[in-house]
């Protein structure tokens, strides 16, 4: 799926998230706010899909780290811009699985998290 905007962005990390095996994939209810990552739930996971075009930051990594204990859920991101080295080593410590997406909508692994991720499923 090219994504081309945010809600295509959302589209996308919600089949592949179907496709590693996660059933009962949510998106938010109305169009996606652009400028602000929007969260993917499904049952033993809470996905945050970033479609802006700046890195995610240490703070949104955190944030979805915390949703994730909250909801006792695996927590899981997917960005179009990547990430600052903050965001990727705090996710590192933390088991968080980054993925970035490219404009094709592909998802690709960016840390030994989401390499396990890819090779378990859900």
């Amino acid at each position: 799926m090219t994504i081309r905007t945010a809600r295509d962005a959302v589209a996308s990390a919600a089949l592949y998230l179907r496709w590693l095996g996660f059933r009962d994939v949510r998106s938010p209810e109305g169009p996606p706010v652009p400028s602000a990552a929007v969260d993917l739930r499904a049952p033993g996971l809470v996905a945050q899909v970033d479609p802006t075009t700046a890195p995610a930051g240490l703070r949104a990594v955190e944030c979805l780290w915390l949703n994730g204990l909250a909801a006792s859920a695996s927590a899981v991101y997917f960005a179009l811009a990547g990430y600052t080295q903050e965001a990727r080593s705090r996710a590192d410590a933390l088991g968080i699985p980054l993925f970035i997406m490219d404009l094709t909508g592909m998802p690709q692994p960016l840390n030994e998290a989401a390499e396990a991720l890819v090779t378990a499923g859900g």
